[in-house]
């Protein structure tokens, strides 16, 4: 599924927070957005997940526009923050509660948790408490996996290697490259770890100023240095 962001301008006052004349992400791209704090990466999300009002322009999945229509959500998964988790629930409850919106039995609901199990690592499952009472380590495992639980043809993490330790990272980072090999999904990440988003995205965005300054051809983590030397310049 392709995405295509058109003359797409949100301002926050004086600040430009994102300001992208044209870009097409390609159906089955892996993207990694890239960027200084304040670049302008959660603001485009949000902006792609119709969580903020555009001050200009649009996004489009496919041929639906975000902003005028529901239907992308039944194919699009999403992961933001902690905002996004009920936290009054045990993530066995969470899971199921995202399950039903989309329509998933309780037993296919168990079967795609079980994908997850390395990833767990035996502290998400089975705990007998809620959400909030979890380290943000966990959460965002929760996050992550409630995100990819409907099989989404449209996948968005936003710092998905925040708050986990380097074996969970490694195991994301696989679980993602496959999962976007296998199914074709347009898989979109941002990160401020050059390393992780190198290692899995073919292709890279680089913000600045709410401005795609650059778009890297990563095929053969040739972005590595480019990325190096211009944070390095910053």
């Amino acid at each position: 599924m392709n995405i295509t962001i058109d003359h797409l301008k949100k301002n926050f006052g004086p600040k430009i927070a994102v300001d992208i004349d044209s870009y097409t992400i390609n159906s089955g791209d892996m993207l990694g957005l890239v960027g200084n704090n304040g670049a302008g990466k959660t603001t485009l999300f949000r902006l792609m997940l119709d969580l903020l009002k555009a001050d200009e322009g649009n996004v489009c999945i496919g041929d639906i526009n975000v902003s005028k229509s529901e239907e992308w959500k039944n194919i699009t998964g999403a992961f933001i923050d902690d905002g996004f988790l009920i936290d009054y629930l045990t993530p066995e409850e969470y899971f199921y509660f995202v399950g039903k919106m989309f329509g998933l039995k309780k037993e296919v609901v168990d079967e795609r948790v079980a994908k997850f199990e390395r990833f767990m690592n035996g502290e998400v499952i089975g705990q007998k408490k809620l959400i909030r009472n979890y380290s943000a380590g966990n959460k965002q495992k929760v996050g992550i996996i409630s995100a990819m639980l409907h099989e989404p043809q449209v996948l968005i993490l936003d710092e998905p290697f925040n708050f986990l330790d380097p074996s969970s990272q490694s195991i994301i980072k696989h679980i993602l490259k496959n999962y976007n090999e296998e199914t074709g999904a347009t898989v979109l990440i941002s990160s401020h770890n050059l390393n992780h988003t190198v290692d899995i995205c073919p292709r890279i965005a680089l913000l600045e100023n709410g401005i795609i300054i650059r778009d890297i051809d990563n095929k053969d983590n040739s972005a590595e240095k480019e990325l190096e030397d211009y944070f390095n310049v910053e």
